[in-house]
């Protein structure tokens, strides 16, 4: 028997072996250059329980790489099948049609080792190259009238060019820049903070970044090097947007909003890229990086539904719950230059995203320009071109500048150097911090333009504007003395389906309720007690999921009413939009009902005013808010979860059924369409009742609600009819709701569907043609009121200290502009 004292020392020595194992540096992959025209790649998630090399061996798969700030992600690659010439449609990829064989047979031997295997692995993508797409100035139009200083700005720059920045002093229209001359003498230039522009690549050697540059944040995704360097001819994106964040301040061209910031390049759009590529670029160096500037997304075609899919979705929550120390990546999305094609911002997933600021444009005389895209997701707005004026920034080159710089692609870094400079006055802020100060310090501008509505928490919003122009001194003044807000918290009421609703992975769709001319409505409703279990006290995001079939998209409406009749319109007519997908499961959001109270009854819209030759059918939705805890202490991260993207959800269907909630039908006459109205989304006062005719884009539900007492008679007699043969069909009922919706325990979810009639409605009208609705203004004033302030000598700039929410509504006639095609729309009833 060994003694005590050898004892000892064997420990000691098998402890001194674990350590040392620990300290092994763990496995370097070096990057391996991908090969796209010899194999397939893919990304694997798997399960660590299992042996890698088992799952990778039984799918027939090469390992490349493991994802840098995912974990258990990998990217494998196999080589690519011979091509049959003579097929007429490409075969299914056979790494994924393999895997889904594995996934559909394995329950047949459930012990055995190919069982683990295939259990082990969580997610299997086929990566296809995508070009993401600049959101670069849109073309400079011709003015009627055009002077020769307009001509001289327009093509020639002197050097210094500050004066030029008219964003930063605005000489004419001293209110419309960014306002952060004040907060530069108040110390506040950004120092210390970094900035990551995920473009196409940035001029690190020019001297108004060269000081400011970080090239250990920076990496070339499109060619694999280090150094994020424009090679292309039209690679100046990322300069330019660089520039207006963090210039530096000499001689040369103009200074950035934070000019004492750092900047780092990410280069992606310069040809294209997988989805493991872009999601390492929203993560890269995710630590030191505090913002993200990404004025890009698919294309502003008006035609295009795109979003982030599972694996970048991954990255961003990756970044939102991990990135900068924990308190968040603040990720800014330029909203897009689509809407003189009918675009919106809705139909963009990223944009279209609760973990991103996006910023529209304003023009310097605060016209909305005709390219910026409204919807329900914008945040807030910036200045940028229009009218004939552009952003004066860096260019690309020998000490270049440039005159010529615009779209919502330059609105967004110049929010990003304003939270550049709220981050050094106040670095603690969370990436939701960030999101409050924008609603709760934006400034209302052209409050007499159809269009602005006020909210159920007071303030006035606007889809093409948000809840205002961002403002220099009033964020970064605000950032100092804010009080932190509680972590997330969040919740998804269960699935309404109609007419039992399906939808599979291979996006066939069956059942679901016609959708007629003048629409139909369902009702979801929330209670006290769901927000109580929840941990859920204060609204901020919603997002509305939608299963629609329909032969042509783009003439679905889609828009959604709280209990307090504030209506967010999530989708209008698209005229280029042809697609026959319909909406698979599409996530809308709308950042218009911040603070509200959610409890009452939700109610979504969908239309079909179109309806000739194609028409569609509605399957089913649901509605997730996202808000803060009530109990700081009990709140958790989200996670993504892979789900088959399956209507009912399968997380749903796997749940016990329970009792099936009312569902009510009611058809208006075929000649209540003739009827006309207008869009008037505005609560002045809480109620649990659909909008009358004079408030709805969906007439005719008030002669609904006045014919309710002889319906619900009705309904009445067949509910008493059917307790006298609940029990002989109590069995059948029970089988038949297993294949039917069912709410949660403890929560109160019904459902209603009506039909009701109305007018057509466009988003945004180019051509500034005038709307015809004859609704008076409100005549409540804002309760803003402009601070002397500082002014700097000669130029008059304007800040204010940050003033009460606004409040009151406005809808009066729309502004038209010639110079710059500029024409301000708005989300109405054409009559």
């Amino acid at each position: 028997m060994p003694s005590g004292k050898t004892s000892f020392f064997q420990t000691m020595y098998l402890w001194s072996l674990l350590a040392a194992t620990l300290l092994l540096p763990l496995p370097v992959y070096p990057y391996v250059k991908r090969s796209f025209d010899t194999h397939n790649y893919y990304v694997l998630e798997h399960n660590p329980h299992t042996p890698l090399d088992i799952a990778t061996n039984l799918l027939g798969v090469e390992l490349v790489e493991p994802l840098t700030n995912l974990p258990d992600f990998w990217l494998v690659r196999a080589e690519k099948p011979p091509v049959n010439a003579r097929s007429e449609s490409p075969p299914p990829d056979p790494i994924l049609a393999r895997y889904k064989y594995l996934r559909d047979t394995a329950h047949l031997s459930p012990r055995s080792e190919e069982h683990a295997a295939v259990d082990s692995i969580k997610y299997l993508s086929l990566q296809n190259l995508r070009q993401r797409t600049k959101r670069a100035p849109p073309p400079i139009l011709p003015s009627i009238f055009e002077s020769a200083s307009q001509v001289a700005e327009r093509l020639a720059i002197a050097d210094p060019l500050f004066p030029q920045q008219w964003h930063l002093v605005n000489e004419e229209f001293p209110e419309n820049t960014m306002n952060v001359t004040g907060v530069w003498e108040m110390g506040f230039t950004g120092k210390g903070i970094l900035s990551s522009l995920i473009d196409d690549g940035l001029d690190y050697t020019s001297d108004d970044l060269a000081e400011n540059f970080d090239a250990s944040a920076s990496h070339d995704y499109n060619d694999h090097t280090d150094l994020p360097t424009p090679k292309l001819s039209d690679d100046t994106h990322g300069t330019r947007c660089a520039g207006q964040i963090a210039a530096v301040k000499n001689d040369l061209c103009g200074v950035g909003i934070a000019y004492d910031s750092k900047v780092a390049g990410v280069r992606i759009l310069s040809g294209p890229i997988t989805d493991v590529d872009e999601a390492e670029a929203l993560n890269y160096a995710y630590q030191d990086v505090s913002i993200y500037s990404c004025s890009w997304g698919p294309p502003d075609d008006g035609r295009t539904m795109e979003g982030p899919d599972y694996l970048i979705k991954k990255a961003m929550v990756e970044g939102i719950n991990n990135g900068r120390g924990g308190k968040g990546s603040v990720f800014v999305f330029a909203s897009g230059n689509g809407a003189a094609s009918g675009d919106q911002c809705n139909f963009d997933g990223y944009t279209n995203s609760i973990y991103s600021v996006t910023v529209s444009a304003v023009d310097y005389k605060h016209t909305h320009p005709y390219y910026s895209e409204p919807c329900a997701a914008n945040m807030i707005v910036a200045y940028s071109s229009g009218n004939g004026k552009s952003i004066v920034t860096t260019d690309r080159g020998d000490n270049k500048c440039t005159s010529r710089h615009g779209g919502t692609s330059a609105a967004a870094p110049n929010a990003v150097g304003v939270f550049a400079l709220a981050l050094q006055a106040r670095p603690e802020l969370t990436w939701r911090d960030i999101q409050y100060l924008c609603v709760n310090t934006a400034r209302v501008i052209n409050e007499d333009e159809e269009g602005w509505e006020t909210t159920a928490a007071g303030r006035k919003f606007h889809y093409k504007y948000g809840y205002g122009v961002l403002d220099g001194w009033r964020f970064v003044t605000a950032a100092q003395s804010w009080e932190l807000v509680k972590p997330q918290a969040w919740f998804k009421v269960h699935s309404v389906v109609l007419e039992n609703g399906k939808m599979t992975e291979e996006l066939e769709f069956s059942g679901g309720q016609f959708i007629p001319e003048n629409g139909l409505t369902s009702t979801i409703s929330v209670t006290k007690d769901m927000l109580e279990q929840n941990n859920f006290e204060k609204l901020e995001h919603i997002n509305v999921q939608v299963w629609i079939d329909h032969a042509r998209r783009g003439d679905v409406e889609v828009e959604v009413v709280s209990p307090n009749n504030v209506v967010s319109v999530l989708a209008v007519q698209r005229k280029n939009d042809n697609d026959k997908t319909g909406f698979p499961g599409w996530v809308f959001m709308s950042v218009k009902h911040w603070g509200e109270d959610p409890v009452g009854d939700w109610t979504i819209r969908v239309k079909d005013p179109v309806n000739s030759e194609t028409n569609g059918t509605f399957l089913g939705w649901n509605i997730m808010f996202w808000g803060s805890s009530i109990d700081p202490t009990k709140a958790k991260k989200f996670e993504v979860s892979q789900d088959p993207n399956v209507f009912p959800p399968v997380e749903e269907s796997a749940e016990p059924s329970r009792p099936m909630p009312t569902t009510t039908r009611t058809y208006v006459k075929p000649t209540a369409a003739l009827e006309t109205s207008t869009l008037s989304a505005t609560a002045t006062a809480t109620s649990t009742s659909l909008p009358d005719d004079s408030t709805s884009s969906f007439p005719g539900l008030a002669k609904l609600i006045a014919n309710q007492k002889a319906f619900f008679g009705a309904i009445g007699a067949v509910v008493l009819f059917c307790i006298g043969v609940a029990i002989f069909f109590w069995r059948r009922r029970r089988a038949a709701q297993l294949q039917n919706y069912s709410s949660l325990a403890g929560d109160d979810v019904g459902m209603t569907m009506t039909n009701d009639r109305g007018g057509t409605r466009e988003l945004y009208d180019a051509f500034g043609e005038d709307s015809d609705s004859d609704e008076d203004a409100g005549d409540q004033q804002t309760l803003l009121k402009s601070g002397s302030g500082h002014e700097s000598a000669g130029h008059g700039q304007y800040h204010d200290e940050p003033g009460p929410e606004e409040s009151g509504s406005g809808r009066g006639s729309r502004n038209r502009e010639r110079d710059d095609v500029d024409s301000s729309g708005s989300w109405e009833h054409a009559p």
